[in-house]
Order: C-alpha cells, then structure tokens, then sequence
C-alpha cells in the first residue's frame, strides 16, 4: 500500500456530517451490533479480533465502552496489554498475546496490542531497528495464522487524535473528578515522544498492512464511535452467518 502520512490525514470528523445525525445512526447501529453478536455466537464458525491503537488519550476505553455497551458479555472479551510482566518477558513477544486470540464465537477487543512491541521499545530505543523489523515480520505471520486457521477477522484501528486534543485530554484529567482516576503522569512524558511515535506507526502502517488498518479520525469522539462501530456491524453483516437449526 502506499505509505501513510499521518500529517495529511485530519483528526477530526468531515464537516458535512450532522453531529446529530451520526449519534442517531450509531444508536441504530448499537442495536443491529448486539443481534449480530449474538448470532456470532450462536453459529460459532466465526471470530472477531478488535485491535485499538492509538496515542494516549486518544479515546480507546470510550470507543469500547460506547460500541460494545449494548452486547451480551458472555460473547464479549476486552484485553489491555500493558508493560509485561516478568513471567511475560521470560517469553517471545506475541506469548502473551496469543493466549488471548478470540475462540470462535467471540468477539476480542485488544486494547493497545502486539504493536506495543515494535512502538514503544522502538521509540525509546529499548530494541534496534534490525530487531524491530523481525517483530514485525512475526506479527504478519502471527495475524495470518489467526485469520488462515483460526477463522478470525481482524480490524485494526488507529485513534488519530491531534497533539492540541491530547494535552486538552490529559489536563482534564487533572480537573476533572469523574477522570482523575485516569491520570498518569508518564502520560505527560510520553507525549514528549510524540513525532517519533508517529513516525513509528507509520512504519507499522507500511511494514504490517497484510490486515488493512482503518485510521480513524479521533477529536470528535462522536464521529470515532460511529466509524468503529459502523465498521464492525458491516464486518458481522459480511460473514453471512446463520443461526444454527435442528437436525432431523
């Protein structure tokens, strides 16, 4: 694909849209999603893999809350990797990772993911390039795998959010009562990193798009909600699945 230029994307919903509209849409989409889910489950041939990225702040635990509220959770898992663990850094990278790989029947939503490892150590050089690339080489292999044998459908999004929209985020979360429990304040130095993150994902947008990644303009977290959501019901919409019926 061609390369991605984060700089030329715009964070924020198109203009033409109606504010009101988009909720009473997403609304109507929020209702189809939990039969669909629901189906998913029932005919068990197929599974769903969500991956969130995105800058702090970007709205990864609102864009989750908002798609996923109305679904049955016995169909439903959410996974936020953080920094591992020692008994995880005794492992290779995607360890961690795969034993929470959606069965069949389920929907999986990675908040923050694999890419961790080929963003996070890359940015502050934790890791060389040279064994970057073998990550990332490894993540295709890793996804393919899902997808050949697992029967898994995977929808990767990066939040784009805009550098003003994250510091406006992060100070609210030193005013705010109902989101101060949200505040980190290595939030504050990673956001220091922020050119070289983005140049860091658009290497990931390059080198790892065998699975296609959905940019998502992210300051209007009205329009961000709909755009998953809309994406996952057309997903669901695709497989064609069937509920399944006695036999004779």
């Amino acid at each position: 694909m061609s390369k991605i230029k984060l700089a030329d994307i715009s964070t924020t919903a198109p203009k033409k849209l109606d504010k009101e509209k988009i909720k009473t849409l997403t609304d109507q989409i929020r209702e189809e999603l939990d039969e669909l889910q629901n189906l998913l489950y029932a005919e068990h041939k197929h599974a769903i893999l969500i991956i969130l990225q995105g800058m702090d702040a970007s709205g990864k635990d609102g864009a989750i809350r908002a798609v996923m509220s109305t679904m049955n959770p016995e169909g439903v898992d959410v996974k936020a990797f953080k920094a591992p663990i020692e008994q995880e850094l005794d492992h290779d990278f995607l360890w961690r990772v795969h034993q929470h790989a959606p069965p069949k029947g389920m929907i999986m939503v990675f908040n923050r993911s694999h890419y961790e490892d080929v963003l996070v150590q890359r940015v502050h050089k934790w890791v060389d390039d040279k064994m970057i690339m073998k990550r990332m080489n490894a993540i295709n292999d890793f996804e393919r795998l899902l997808t050949v044998h697992g029967n898994t459908t995977i929808l990767k999004f990066y939040l784009h959010v805009s550098p003003e929209e994250q510091a406006n985020r992060l100070q609210e979360r030193t005013t705010n009562p109902k989101k101060m429990w949200k505040y980190n304040k290595g939030d504050l130095i990673e956001a220091k990193f922020w050119k070289k993150y983005r140049k860091a994902y658009e290497d990931v947008f390059e080198h790892c798009d065998e699975v296609p990644w959905m940019i998502v303009p992210a300051d209007d977290n009205w329009y961000k909600e709909y755009v998953v959501a809309k994406t996952l019901r057309d997903t669901l919409l695709s497989l064609k699945m069937k509920y399944p019926v006695l036999k004779g």
